[in-house]
């Protein structure tokens, strides 16, 4: 596990593609922020960060066995649609078990589904394993609301992905909700064991 300081080496050069392979476009056809450019904006912000680097994980059960142990709260995430096509980016604590009929409701979304991967590009500029609330940077047109777990901001620090999947980023609970608001995105703040899953 690798460590690096807080936008170190930031810099907004373009995603490097496998030959062959289409260079990934947002919904207006630019190309996403990478990684380092990311930790660059949030060093301009004034907001601390540490990152670690990690094999790529894909769930939250192999977020736990790799990611080594990292203080502060882990989170898991979710992009949803309804069938209005309206997107939502929920970020829960990890171990937060979500029903999404319950969250439909708790969010007024009605019925609610998983986005697929290519609209998951479009708008948030990731691929699936490497969802995170600092995504929200790559949707200046607001697209996607999004909506952080209250326990969240009971965390010291809070552990999301840098827009890649095999870095994980330390950063305080207020300053994830500042960088959100800073790029038009203040989140929603709701009570997500609302949504929880019935035991059994």
């Amino acid at each position: 596990m690798t460590e690096t300081g807080a936008g170190k080496g930031a810099v907004a050069e373009a995603a490097v593609e496998a030959p062959g392979e289409v260079a990934p476009r947002l919904a207006d056809g630019s190309p996403p922020l990478t990684p380092d450019a990311l930790l660059g904006r949030l060093t301009e912000m004034g907001i601390a960060q540490r990152s670690v680097s990690h094999p790529p994980l894909f769930t939250v059960e192999e977020s736990k066995a790799l990611r080594g142990q990292l203080p502060g709260g882990h989170t898991k995430n979710l992009f949803l649609r309804n069938k209005k096509g309206a997107m939502w980016l929920v970020t829960a604590l990890e171990d937060r078990p979500l029903d999404l009929k319950k969250l439909g409701d708790l969010l007024g979304a009605g019925r609610l589904s998983f986005g697929s991967p290519e609209r998951l590009m479009r708008h948030l500029g990731v691929r699936p394993g490497a969802v995170t609330p600092l995504a929200v940077i790559n949707d200046p047109g607001s697209q996607v609301a999004l909506v952080l777990d209250a326990g969240l901001l009971d965390q010291e620090l809070v552990n999301v992905h840098p827009l890649t999947n095999d870095r994980t980023t330390a950063l305080a609970a207020g300053d994830l909700v500042r960088f959100a608001e800073a790029v038009g995105h203040p989140p929603r703040i709701v009570d997500l064991g609302q949504a929880e899953r019935d035991p059994g």
